[in-house]
């Protein structure tokens, strides 16, 4: 199965929501305001034309018939499919669609604004809304989908941060798998030293890549950790280096001024590092993720994005959001816990699984 494929199928409850909400626009007004045709002006009629009609002026047209190709095809006829006005309040109603998808007002004003450039006053069905969204959401995401850059210093510093619960761990065991099957020589150093779990979890995928984890005694300071894994990773020669740090929330300062001694000892050993800072995010939180991004990016320098769980959500609208407010590069989404559950992010792959449109 393709990973759009596997999106689309993932995204249901993201893509169920503007799919379901866009057809209900369309099919509310032509059930409110059906279609009335206007009768000429007939003058009184006379008692003689009264008793004896003419058979022409009584007969009714039936429907025309579908060509003999259209039957074959199954199509049905461009007559009867529903269709609306691009006006006022329908471009109001889109908006309240896709904020409620976590788009923010700001992005979902744009969209439906470009949406309507040059189209308003048009009758559009469904599908050509869903069409037309995934276009205009294409656009804003195609600047920031970028895969890891990867440079030719060695070892190349991946820092990974993000909340508790986003998916960090996992995120690189995946990474560490993908780039080790790419030929890459690659080091897992588990920074997260509060957390028995989240060390075995890395483990566990170490092993699963033939990925080296380096590891410190539960309560070490993260921060010597890096180092030290630095330096490990130094002398074996490796060439990417993914350091896991431990979860933590945007609003407590003593945890991210942690964070932020990690890269001071880090740059103590490399000055240009670390060369990536991942930023992992959850799906399932929303307008919130905006709020992580900021936080983070002013503590860590955030160079670039992962968002995770876009399968149990009905807020994949906020990586839009995402995009079009901070445009930075989103390398990657996950829909699920398998290995290939990890891709590079797709903008149009994406836009259409969002919105429901076929690709």
């Amino acid at each position: 199965m393709s990973f759009f494929k596997k999106l689309k199928n993932r995204l249901v409850k993201s893509s169920s929501k503007l799919d379901e909400g866009l057809d209900a626009i369309v099919a509310e007004t032509v059930e409110a305001q059906p279609e009335v045709v206007a009768s000429p002006e007939v003058q009184p009629a006379s008692p003689q034309e009264v008793a004896a009609p003419k058979i022409e002026e009584v007969v009714v047209s039936a429907p025309a018939k579908p060509s003999l190709m259209g039957r074959i095809l199954g199509r049905e006829s461009e007559k009867n499919i529903p269709r609306r006005e691009l006006d006022d309040e329908m471009l109001e109603r889109l908006e309240e669609l896709l904020i409620s998808a976590d788009m923010g007002v700001d992005t979902a004003l744009r969209v439906t604004a470009n949406m309507a450039e040059g189209r308003f006053g048009k009758k559009l069905s469904s599908a050509e809304i869903k069409s037309l969204l995934a276009d205009e959401i294409t656009c804003i995401m195609e600047p920031v989908a970028k895969p890891l850059p990867i440079y030719t210093k060695k070892p190349q510093v991946v820092l990974v941060v993000g909340v508790n619960g986003s998916g960090k761990t996992t995120t690189i065991g995946k990474l560490a798998s993908q780039f080790k099957a790419a030929g890459m020589n690659v080091v897992i150093a588990a920074g997260d030293t509060f957390r028995a779990a989240a060390v075995e979890q890395l483990q566990v995928w170490g092993e699963r890549a033939g990925v080296p984890v380096l590891t410190a005694p539960e309560g070490s300071d993260p921060a010597s950790l890096a180092f030290d894994a630095m330096t490990k990773a130094e002398a074996d020669g490796a060439d990417l280096l993914l350091i896991d740090t431990a979860g933590r929330l945007q609003n407590r300062a003593d945890l991210m001024e942690e964070l932020a001694k990690i890269v001071r000892v880090i740059q103590k050993k490399d000055p240009t590092a670390p060369h990536n800072t991942l930023l992992v995010l959850d799906a399932t939180t929303g307008q919130n993720a905006l709020n992580q991004v900021g936080t983070f990016q002013q503590l860590a320098d955030v160079s670039g994005l992962v968002m995770t769980k876009l399968d149990g959500t009905a807020k994949g609208g906020v990586l839009v959001a995402l995009a079009d407010k901070f445009g930075l590069p989103i390398h990657a989404i996950g829909v699920g816990e398998q290995i290939d559950d990890l891709a590079a992010f797709d903008p149009e792959e994406f836009a259409r699984a969002l919105t429901g449109a076929d690709i």
